[in-house]
C-alpha cells in the first residue's frame, strides 16, 4: 500500500490518503506521491435487501451443486407465451429442446449425480457446505474419467462419505448405506478409490465427535458423556487409538464410561445402536482399561 511508502523528496513516512481525489500525500513537504488511485469500493449504500439486489451488478457465487456451476443459462424456464403466435412457439419449443440435448455424456451423468447427492444429503440432514464438497469431489472425479465403468450411485455414496470425513461429520459407512441402499464395503471400496486417484488428504476421524451422537441415542447423561471424552483424550495422549476404528473406540468409551458412572449399558445395546460387534467393543474396553489403569471400570 502507498501509506508504507517512504517520500522520495523529503524521506518522511507520514503520509495522508485523499480518498476524494485518489492521492496519497506527503504530511511534512505537501508532495503528492501517488495520484489515480483506484477506488475497489462500492459506489452506493445499501439499508434493505431490495436496495441491495437492484444495485448489485454480479449474480449468485459459483457453485458445484450444479453441473454448469451456474453460469449456465435456460431458455424459457418463466416465459409467458400466451401472447405469442403458435409458430414462435413452435421455434421456442425447439430451441429449448435443442439446449437439452447439446450436454455432453459427462455433463449428463453429473447432472445425474447432483440429483442422487441432493436427495442424500436432505435425508441425512448434512448441511450445504457438505454437499458443496460432495459435489466438487464428483465433479472431479467425472472430468478425470474415474466415473467410468462405475455405478454413479455407488461413486456418489463413497462421495458424500468422503465430504463427510473432511467436514468431521459423525455419519458412518453404515449411516450412508441405509440411504443409498448400498452395501457398506462397496461405499468404502469407492471411496478409498476416490481419495487414492484424487489425491485427497484425508485425516482420521476423531472419536470424540461419535461420543455426543451415540451418547444422545443410548440416553445417557452428560456427565458420562464427560466421562467418555476424557477417556479418548487420555488414549490419544498415549498413541492407543492409532490403527483403531473410530466408531469402535467410541463404543468403548462410552462403555467404559457407563460402567464408571454406575449408569450401565450392556455391550449388546452399544453394539447395536453404533453398529459396531461385541467383540470389537470388548476387545477395545480391555485395551483401555489395562492402559489407563481404569480399575473402576472393571470392577
Amino acid at each position: 500500500m502507498a501509506l508504507n511508502k517512504k517520500c522520495p523528496e523529503c524521506g518522511g513516512i507520514n503520509m495522508s490518503h485523499v480518498e476524494e481525489k485518489g492521492e496519497v500525500i506527503c504530511k511534512d513537504c505537501g508532495l503528492v506521491v501517488e495520484d489515480k488511485i483506484f477506488d475497489f469500493g462500492k459506489e452506493w449504500r445499501e439499508f434493505d435487501q431490495e436496495k441491495a439486489d437492484s444495485h448489485r451488478r454480479t449474480g449468485a457465487p459459483l457453485t458445484y451443486t450444479q453441473a454448469d456451476r451456474g453460469l449456465g443459462t435456460e431458455v424459457g424456464t418463466k416465459a409467458d407465451l400466451s401472447k405469442f403466435s403458435k409458430r414462435s412457439k413452435d421455434k421456442f419449443y425447439r430451441l429449448r429442446r435443442w439446449q437439452r440435448n447439446i450436454a455432453t455424456s459427462i455433463e449428463r451423468n453429473i447432472q445425474l449425480a447432483l440429483s442422487e447427492i441432493q436427495r442424500i444429503v436432505s435425508v441425512l440432514g448434512l448441511s450445504k457446505s457438505v454437499e458443496e464438497e460432495a459435489a466438487r469431489i464428483y465433479t472431479l472425479a467425472a472430468q478425470k474419467g474415474l466415473v467410468k465403468g462405475r455405478t454413479t450411485e455407488r461413486i456418489v455414496a463413497g462421495c458424500i462419505y468422503a465430504a463427510c470425513r473432511m467436514h468431521e461429520i459423525p455419519k458412518t459407512l453404515d449411516d450412508v448405506s441405509f440411504v443409498a441402499e448400498i452395501e457398506k464395503g462397496e461405499i468404502g471400496r469407492n471411496y478409498r478409490y476416490l481419495t487414492r486417484n484424487l489425491h485427497m488428504k484425508i485425516m482420521p476421524t476423531d472419536p470424540v465427535n461419535y461420543i455426543i451422537r451415540f451418547s444422545s441415542a443410548l440416553q445417557l447423561s452428560p456427565k458420562t458423556q464427560t466421562k467418555a471424552i476424557e477417556i479418548i483424550e487420555k488414549a490419544q495422549k498415549k498413541a492407543l487409538l492409532s490403527g483403531k476404528n473410530p466408531v469402535g473406540v467410541a463404543a468403548a468409551a462410552i462403555y467404559t464410561a457407563s460402567r464408571i458412572t454406575d449408569e450401565k449399558k450392556t455391550q449388546q445395546k452399544i453394539a447395536e445402536e453404533v453398529g459396531v460387534t461385541e467383540v470389537t467393543i470388548r476387545n477395545r474396553y480391555r485395551e483401555l482399561i489395562e492402559n489407563l489403569g481404569l480399575e473402576s471400570a472393571a470392577a
